[in-house]
């Protein structure tokens, strides 16, 4: 069984490859000047989400440079101990939320210290694959389609980040605790 979803898995991509051409060219779509448009179209959307992305990453350079990240994973100590949870995994649960590259170099930092088979590297690992970066998706995919109102998405998705969190922890300390 193994072999065969082996085998899928190295043909699968291949095959949708060659699949949708093929499929278009067939349906009389002129596969080459539909993907020339498609790439114009997203050149410009490529333009016009940088101002968002500067201002995105700005205010994470502000919030770890600041001192705030230290701040509140130092007043949530006591507390995390407690509950068994390692306090060195909380900066990427405020991390997550704002930046996929920060919080997989902080992963990555995390798992060179503690090794990839400590408690604190497989929460970090659970944790990157069982949260999003919200406030990245809510900035690049609303700016770029003009959405101005996305309050609701964003208290959903910080919402879901916060059961992946916790999710995360609760697994891995049943798990390997």
């Amino acid at each position: 069984m193994l072999d065969w979803i082996n085998l899928i898995s190295a043909w699968a991509v291949p095959v949708m490859i060659a699949f949708i051409p093929l499929y278009a060219y067939f349906k009389k779509v002129p596969v080459y000047e539909s993907f020339v448009d498609g790439a114009k179209d997203g050149f410009s959307t490529a333009i016009g989400i940088i101002p968002h992305l500067v201002g995105m990453m700005v205010a994470i350079s502000v919030f770890r440079a600041s001192g705030a990240l230290d701040f509140f994973v130092g007043w949530m100590a006591p507390l995390l101990s407690w509950l068994r949870v390692p306090p060195e995994v909380m900066p990427l649960g405020f991390l997550r939320p704002l930046t996929g590259t920060g919080s997989l170099a902080f992963t990555t930092d995390l798992i060179k210290t503690y090794g990839p088979d400590s408690m604190i590297g497989r929460i970090a690992s659970t944790i990157q694959g069982s949260t999003d970066t919200t406030l990245y998706v809510l900035t690049v995919y609303f700016g770029a389609v003009g959405i101005r109102n996305g309050r609701y998405a964003l208290k959903v998705g910080l919402f879901s980040d916060v059961v992946g969190f916790i999710a995360a922890i609760a697994v891995c300390l049943l798990l390997f605790g």
